[in-house]
C-alpha cells in the first residue's frame, strides 16, 4: 500500500542510508497548509514555559491534527537538549528532535532545519508533541489585512 511505502521510505531515510525524498510529485494533491496567525501561542511542561510568541505557523496537514510551530527565537533552548533522533515526513522532509534538558527518552519538540521547497517557511520552527507538552492559544490581534 502507499501508506505502507511511506512509512518504510521514510524509516530508510531517517536511518540516513537512503536520501530524503519527497512524495510532492507523488501525490500533487497532498495538503500541507501553513496558516500564520496572531494569537499568543505558549507551550508548557508544567509551569515552565519552553515558548511562547504571537507569530506562530499552524500547520494543517491532510490526515493530522493542528500542530502550532513556534518561531526559533521564541523557544527558550536552555531548557530543551538535543536528540540523536531523526524522522522524515515524506511532505515536510527530515526532523530533529529536542528532549527536556537533563530528561532521558525520544524527543518532545522538533523542528525541519531544510524543509521542502513546498512548505519552507517551515525552517528552524519549533514543533512540540502535543501529548507530553500543553500548547495554549491566546487572543489574537487584527493586522488590517485581508488576504
Amino acid at each position: 500500500s502507499v501508506i505502507a511505502r511511506l512509512d518504510a521510505e521514510s524509516e530508510v531515510a531517517a536511518m540516513g542510508s537512503a536520501p530524503v525524498i519527497s512524495m510532492y510529485d507523488k501525490r500533487p494533491d497532498y495538503r500541507v497548509d501553513l496558516l500564520a496567525r496572531t494569537n499568543l501561542m505558549t507551550a508548557w511542561v508544567g509551569d515552565a514555559c519552553l515558548a511562547r510568541s504571537s507569530e506562530c505557523l499552524t500547520v494543517d496537514e491532510q490526515d493530522h491534527g493542528l500542530v502550532v510551530y513556534f518561531p526559533p527565537d521564541a523557544v527558550d533552548f536552555s531548557q530543551l537538549e538535543p536528540v540523536d533522533q531523526r524522522t522524515v515526513c515524506p511532505f515536510k522532509g527530515q526532523a530533529t528532535y529536542w528532549r527536556l534538558a537533563g530528561g532521558a527518552g525520544p524527543g518532545i519538540a522538533w523542528s525541519y532545519p531544510e524543509p521542502f521547497p513546498q512548505v519552507a517557511r517551515l525552517a528552524g520552527y519549533v514543533a512540540f508533541d502535543q501529548d507530553e507538552v500543553r500548547v495554549t492559544i491566546g487572543k489574537g490581534t487584527y493586522t488590517g489585512v485581508r488576504p
